[in-house]
């Protein structure tokens, strides 16, 4: 069996990217990653996620902005991720408006990823890690399957993580005044 060499891909040559296809991908390690496609449900739940937290801002009265699934974070020298949602700092609205392609150099106030059955250890554990040392301060993992949101805040450079489930009202230093229980997520 002949084994094909991987091309290893730099963070500009990543950021140029274009397979003439809408297929999203992440750099892992100078390698690409096809992001696929959301089930249905993850799709539901990211809606329902962007609505209630795009409404928490408006009652803040902050400048920032939710942001879908089409902002990246450079995570490493070779890496770099695209969670499910992101928040914006007011500054990070504005210097996105310059850039060519929307990928992050600084953290971003919150990200969200939504678990899907075939990438667990990414959410739980890759990207854990990388958020981290990106020095997220928020960080969710919504996950379907165990019907469990996790909230992870950065407390002296590593994540202390909060699981919520059933009725249980998640809790987010971001938004204190966030009115949400995980079932009211998987009910969608």
């Amino acid at each position: 069996m002949v084994q094909l060499a991987t091309k290893i891909y730099s963070f500009e040559e990543y950021l140029t990217y274009d397979d003439g296809t809408d297929n999203k991908y992440e750099l892992v390690n100078g390698e690409l990653k096809l992001m696929p496609t959301a089930s249905g449900f993850h799709a539901l739940i990211l809606h329902l996620i962007f609505k209630i937290l795009d409404q928490e801002i408006d009652k803040m009265k902050q400048q920032w902005k939710v942001m879908p699934g089409t902002v990246g974070i450079r995570t490493a020298k070779n890496k770099s991720r695209i969670p499910d949602l992101v928040i914006l700092s007011e500054t990070q609205c504005q210097e996105i408006r310059e850039m060519s392609t929307a990928v992050l150099e600084s953290p971003p106030l919150l990200a969200v990823e939504i678990v899907s059955p075939n990438n667990t250890d990414d959410d739980y554990r890759y990207k854990r890690s990388e958020y981290a040392v990106r020095e997220i301060p928020e960080y969710w993992i919504i996950d379907p399957e165990t019907q469990k949101v996790s909230i992870l805040l950065l407390v002296s450079g590593f994540y202390e993580v909060t699981e919520f489930t059933e009725e249980q009202e998640i809790k987010s230093s971001l938004f204190p005044e966030l009115k949400l229980t995980a079932n009211q997520i998987f009910q969608v």
